[in-house]
């Protein structure tokens, strides 16, 4: 029996994502890849799969799914309301735990439960096509899989290779996180002794204007003293830019390559999983870290994911 997965309603960002794509940024292609690393992991880890198959990534709303074919298993994971439909029932789903599913049965992604993103794998390989050695969607690009577009209501994605295997469950809690950690950008000078003590004391809130591309804070205004634009130069995740009316922009995993606004700091990788899981409404503030601090917290944050794959071995 073929086996795949009827989208009776394809959410509001629904995409395929994997660990992105390396080394492209010199013909302005960016990273891309899934926004919450950790809960990507641990979602492959979950069904069995290897740790860079591709997964559905959504946000706020995901999808309705129905499944056709033999037995498999899937996981969701992030902070995410969900539920599976089976002939004779209905189950509240609990993420971090592996669930089985046959023939007809739906899996309804209902919401993220404040936060954005989740994940949703499975014990077999979504038959999708790679560019550039991977499947991540850039939808404002139209890059990767599924002809780089998000997928829609009434689309069928085959499956291969399926098989189930023993359930699983990991005791794992999303922590939430008001401070975020940054160093300093390359254009910090830029900037007045009150527009960094803006940067750093002030509170700012995160914008409707948010997307897997960038996030858009709103509050108090950082002064720049030396000029609001500069050459464009080449940009990276987790930069943080700041507009000409005093607006901090953060990267994000599908930002643009280069970019002509000043850059105040930089979020660390080991707290860019809790940024990007922050909606719109969530209040934040900067904390100064040195570089040396930073690539230690990434160590930490590293080892820290392992001991957590490892616990599923």
């Amino acid at each position: 029996m073929s086996s795949f997965f009827e989208i009776i309603r394809g959410g509001i960002n629904t995409t395929f994502q994997d660990n992105g794509r390396n080394n492209l940024y010199h013909i302005g292609i960016p990273f891309s890849g899934v926004m919450d690393k950790r809960n990507y992991l641990l979602a492959n880890s979950l069904v069995g799969s290897g740790i860079n198959k591709p997964v559905i990534e959504f946000a706020y709303q995901g999808p309705l799914i129905r499944y056709k074919g033999n037995k498999i298993n899937f996981v969701i994971t992030g902070d995410v309301i969900f539920k599976i439909k089976k002939k004779e029932n209905e189950i509240d789903g609990n993420c971090y735990e592996s669930y089985t599913i046959e023939d007809g049965d739906q899996i309804d992604v209902i919401s993220t439960n404040k936060s954005v993103y989740g994940y949703l794998a499975i014990s077999g390989e979504f038959d999708i096509n790679f560019q550039w050695g991977s499947c991540s969607i850039n939808t404002k690009a139209y890059i990767g899989s599924n002809k780089g577009k998000k997928l829609q209501n009434n689309q069928k994605i085959k499956i291969l290779n399926v098989h189930s295997n023993q359930k699983k469950i990991l005791n794992y809690i999303n922590t939430k996180v008001e401070k975020i950690r940054v160093i300093k950008g390359t254009n910090f000078n830029y900037f007045s002794s009150k527009g960094k003590k803006v940067f750093f004391e002030k509170e700012f809130t995160v914008s409707k204007l948010s997307d897997r591309m960038g996030m858009r804070l709103e509050g108090p205004n950082i002064e720049n003293v030396v000029d609001t634009n500069i050459r464009s130069e080449g940009l990276i995740k987790g930069v943080i830019q700041v507009t000409a009316e005093g607006n901090p922009i953060i990267m994000l995993s599908d930002h643009g390559t280069i970019g002509g606004y000043p850059k105040i700091g930089v979020v660390i990788s080991a707290d860019y999983d809790k940024l990007v899981q922050l909606p719109p409404g969530s209040k934040l503030k900067f904390q100064e870290i040195e570089l040396t601090e930073a690539e230690n917290l990434f160590k930490i944050y590293e080892i820290e994911t392992q001991n957590l794959i490892l616990q599923l071995r």
